[in-house]
């Protein structure tokens, strides 16, 4: 009896372990401990925080137990190490799901946590998203409801057609991806250049080209020329002497894509992430690509513009008819045109070929300058979607990061913006020159700076009107466009600050936005004063001094004097 008696003990005791072992072993999926979704009434917070304090997801060690809860750091961590992963979550994302606040999840990251919780199991993982999605919608209902107990409340008309409205963008946008997606897209071409993972890689292109135009001068006895007119004094006009083809190429445009490369990183990566995550879940916005897409048409008129008219029908009319004909006209005589008086020097096929190679690089490098500032365009307009899916939200937590995030958007444009326009200064002195009679640009720079100081040859009054230079309108037209891109993202960015009432911001950041208004003012003014009024290189060589201050000042520094001003 004693003996069947630790017989039946023993079976059931081996039976326990058995179900133990067997319970323990459905809790571990891929290595990790897994916890089955329980179809609960929780919000995405309490669901969040309760997964968390288990370590669902986490490793187990031999008996099966996770390895401790989930933080921030690990939960960020564990998210950047799955496969297919995009870069879309930072740590400050994770932080905010662990706060206790009424703040959601997104639906992109919803199918990374649900990855986490689901141990990497498609069946378990596909459970999650579902668990999660409707944990967040509950979210959003509570943080309706308490928005509706402190404040009107809407019409349900009103509320019914932003929804309906809301579905059929997005079905549009849909529907406009996928008709579209067939198609050699321009846009998302262009952009993929200024996306590249380094940010060196076009600029070096430009200023490769740049050099080889100048070795190929060289070669063609054109980099340095004195020519001496009929009527008027020597004067220098190789190719290495015109600041708009050196200066340009070799520094000012590399900067400028430079500088708008990494604003596109930032802007597609770090900001506009953050200001997505900010908004209601629910709130149904334009995705960056279907932006990009819906602004095609800008870029094939942008390409069609620089590329057709202003670089192929330009060198047609001013440069290869000319040479053919052997008769410059009213045109200025400069190193592309010089083969007509001093054939000595170079050839005319010689010369329509450099001239074509010129013009050709000139072209593509101005799709890449103005394509680039629609880019900026498409920044400002994708911010302010953004933010005004942030008028309906009441918390005031986010707003110091919000307002960093969009003073260092407005500084990026400012900074692109402001290269932009003097690189149309530089196309204009070089007009100018060529109109004056001065020997060289420099000798004729110098001479103006002293003209306020008892120097009386004052070479605004030195203009020979029988010659065209016709970069003088073309520099106009360039200026326009790039002050038009400022002043909009200017008033934009400054409208949605008042439209969110965030008045405390105008405090904070109007010694920097002043000081960037002022700047481009005096930029433009420099641009009319070339030429025209005696002396303006006093006035060029302050605004030129003060916008290379303003171009090294990291943007981190304002933010400091900000955080400085509120303090105080």
């Amino acid at each position: 009896m004693c003996y069947n008696f630790l017989l039946t003990h023993d079976k059931i005791r081996k039976g326990t372990k058995r179900y133990e072992k067997k319970t323990r072993s459905a809790l571990i999926k891929n290595g990790k401990y897994f916890v089955a979704p329980q179809q609960s009434s929780d919000t995405f917070k309490v669901l969040f925080a309760r997964l968390a304090a288990e370590g669902a997801g986490r490793p187990v060690d031999r008996q099966g137990f996770p390895d401790g809860p989930w933080t921030p750091e690990t939960i960020a961590e564990a998210i950047s190490a799955i496969d297919g992963y995009d870069g879309d979550i930072d740590l400050r994302t994770v932080q905010i799901w662990f706060q206790d606040n009424d703040n959601g999840i997104s639906t992109n990251n919803i199918r990374w946590l649900a990855r986490i919780f689901g141990c990497n199991d498609p069946d378990a993982t596909s459970l999650w998203q579902v668990e999660l999605s409707a944990a967040n919608r509950r979210l959003a209902e509570k943080r309706k409801r308490k928005k509706v107990g402190n404040r009107p409340r809407l019409g349900s008309t009103e509320t019914v057609q932003k929804i309906e409205a809301g579905y059929t963008r997005a079905r549009a946008s849909a529907v406009t991806a996928q008709e579209i997606n067939w198609r050699f897209n321009l846009a998302k071409k262009t952009e993929a250049l200024f996306d590249s993972q380094s940010s060196m890689a076009l600029p070096l292109v430009v200023f490769t080209g740049a050099c080889t135009l100048a070795l190929i001068s060289f070669t063609l006895n054109v980099h340095s020329v004195v020519f001496t007119p009929e009527n008027g004094p020597p004067r220098q006009v190789g190719f290495l002497w015109a600041p708009n083809w050196t200066i340009t190429f070799l520094a000012v445009l590399p900067l400028f894509l430079v500088l708008l490369m990494d604003l596109l990183r930032c802007w597609k990566e770090e900001w506009r992430t953050r200001l997505a995550d900010f908004n209601d879940p629910e709130f149904l916005g334009v995705s960056w690509e279907h932006r990009l897409t819906a602004a095609s048409y800008a870029f094939w008129a942008t390409f069609f513009v620089t590329v057709i008219v202003a670089s192929g029908y330009n060198w047609t009319a001013t440069h290869l008819t000319p040479l053919l004909e052997s008769d410059p006209g009213n045109w200025a005589v400069d190193w592309s045109r010089i083969a007509i008086l001093r054939p000595d020097l170079i050839s005319v096929p010689s010369a329509i070929a450099f001239t074509s190679l010129v013009f050709l690089y000139n072209g593509f490098t101005a799709y890449l300058f103005f394509t680039g500032h629609i880019i900026l365009h498409l920044m400002k307009d994708d911010y302010v979607s953004l933010m005004k899916g942030l008028e309906a939200q009441s918390s005031e937590e986010f707003i110091p990061e919000i307002e960093n995030i969009s003073f260092l958007l407005m500084n990026g444009i400012f900074r692109c913006t402001a290269l932009g326009v003097l690189i149309t200064i530089l196309m204009k002195l070089q007009s100018s020159f060529l109109q004056s009679n001065s020997t060289n640009i420099i000798d004729w720079l110098v001479a103006d700076f002293g003209s306020p100081f008892g120097n009386h040859d004052s070479i605004a009054k030195e203009s020979t009107l029988s010659r065209i230079a016709p970069g003088s309108f073309y520099s106009f037209f360039c200026l326009l466009a790039i002050v038009g891109t400022f002043a909009n993202a200017s008033i934009k960015i400054r409208w949605m600050f008042a439209r969110l009432h965030l008045a405390e911001w105008h405090n904070r950041l109007i010694a920097p936005w002043v000081v960037m208004n002022g700047t481009m003012a005096l930029l433009v003014i420099s641009y009319f004063l070339i030429g025209v009024l005696p002396g303006f290189t006093i006035f060029l060589a302050f605004s030129l001094a003060l916008t290379g201050y303003l171009l090294t000042k990291p943007a981190s520094m304002w933010s400091r004097d900000s955080r400085k001003e509120r303090s105080t």
